[in-house]
């Protein structure tokens, strides 16, 4: 499906025109998005779940959280909505209900910055540890706190270098260690071996922390009961995104903090009367709303069904690509399917995400078989389809005079 713009967006909606269409403007940016659905399967946002219910009935006011989840003061904020989503998720997590503290935050970036902000006033003095395949904004929050950094080597299917942080964290064992794992890295979906982190520290008789950037595959892994924030895990914090699996039409998402590492709690403001915890202060109760209605209308059962019929519509995308002669692979987890970067003609057409020589696809909840025959057929059109060979130059001929 094609979409011929039918005005200039950026000249339409110049807020100095005198005269501005609104309605063109909104209609043109909607036809636009529903035009590059279809073909956009590079990026990680479920699109299978409906949210007019909660839209209809809060989508015309303000819904402020401001201050801290357990806040009672204030009006028209989704506090006991945000409360539910924080528990359920925590529960899901097997985290002790005597350590745990979270609020819905503006996503995945947000949540990492939040816990590793905690982690770092807890040991001020603590090296913080990351892959290659971090996200980026892992590299990102150091930098803003005025951490130092320790990059540690990836393999190439995504995953920690184990040896390498083993001899990383030895070469500086005189500093506390706060060490982010990833599950669900950007590229391959891969997932961080938490156990086997923990082993690297418990090696070196280690102090510190251990968050888990869980933006994508947090929940899924969750379900099946391979992701847990128990005692014996020893895991400090997580971060989860509500825009990816849970499919929430803004960006959003939940941090757990282990307590027992925060600072005592934040300042009294009188002006809000509310207790400053959180990052950003006010935060979105349409988010927490949205995210609770996700969470309510489908419980466990309901999106454990919705990643395993993902799962197998990645399966599938993996068998239909092999069977044009492309490489392709998943982890058995993943959603994401991980194949050679295709020729230009497919990239044209299909969002996929690209580094390098490696491009992907993510099967999210709601994706189906039918746009994986689609793409399968361009790509193999686009196999078949010879490729240009520049001519080669024309030499005129040289006559010599006699």
């Amino acid at each position: 499906m094609t979409h011929t713009p039918t005005l200039d967006l950026a000249v339409a909606a110049d807020l100095s025109r005198e005269h501005i269409d609104v309605a063109a403007v909104l209609d043109e940016l909607v036809a636009a998005a529903a035009a590059a659905a279809p073909t956009s399967i590079g990026y990680p946002g479920a699109v299978d779940l409906d949210h007019t219910a909660v839209m209809a009935r809060l989508g015309a006011r303000l819904w402020n959280n401001i201050g801290d989840p357990s806040d009672t003061s204030g009006v028209a904020h989704t506090r006991v909505l945000e409360q539910a989503v924080i528990a359920w998720v925590a529960e899901l997590l097997g985290m002790p209900a005597d350590d745990r503290w979270g609020y819905v935050t503006t996503g995945g970036t947000e949540g990492n910055l939040s816990a590793l902000v905690a982690a770092y006033r807890r040991w001020p003095t603590a090296r913080i540890f990351f892959s290659t395949a971090a996200h980026y904004s892992i590299r990102k929050i150091v930098e803003m706190i005025g951490a130092r950094k320790v990059v540690v080597r990836a393999h190439p299917d995504g995953e920690m270098d184990y040896d390498d942080l083993a001899a990383q964290v030895r070469k500086r064992r005189r500093w506390p260690a706060i060490v982010v794992a990833t599950a669900g890295t950007t590229m391959t979906e891969a997932v961080d071996d938490t156990s086997r982190i923990r082993a690297v520290l418990t090696e070196y008789d280690m102090a510190g922390h251990l968050h888990v950037d869980a933006a994508l595959s947090g929940i899924p892994l969750a379900l099946d009961g391979k992701l847990r924030l128990d005692d014996a895990r020893q895991i400090g914090s997580i971060a989860i995104s509500g825009h990816k699996f849970l499919g929430v039409p803004t960006p959003c998402g939940v941090v757990l903090i282990r307590d027992s590492i925060r600072t005592p709690a934040g300042h009294p403001i009188a002006y809000t009367n509310s207790i400053d915890t959180t990052i950003t202060g006010s935060r979105c109760g349409l988010a927490a709303a949205l995210l609770w209605h996700a969470i309510a209308v489908h419980g466990r059962e309901g999106h454990r069904w919705r990643a395993a019929e993902a799962r197998s519509v990645a399966a599938y995308a993996v068998q239909k690509i092999r069977a044009t002669g492309w490489r392709a692979w998943r982890y058995p987890h993943a959603f994401t399917v991980v194949m050679p970067t295709p020729p230009e003609a497919v990239r044209a057409k299909w969002l996929l995400a690209t580094d390098g020589q490696l491009s992907h696809l993510i099967c999210m909840p709601g994706i189906t078989t039918g746009q994986i025959d689609a793409l399968a057929a361009d790509l193999a059109a686009a196999i078949r389809a010879p490729i240009p060979r520049p001519r080669a130059p024309h030499t005129p001929e040289v006559t010599t005079a006699s």
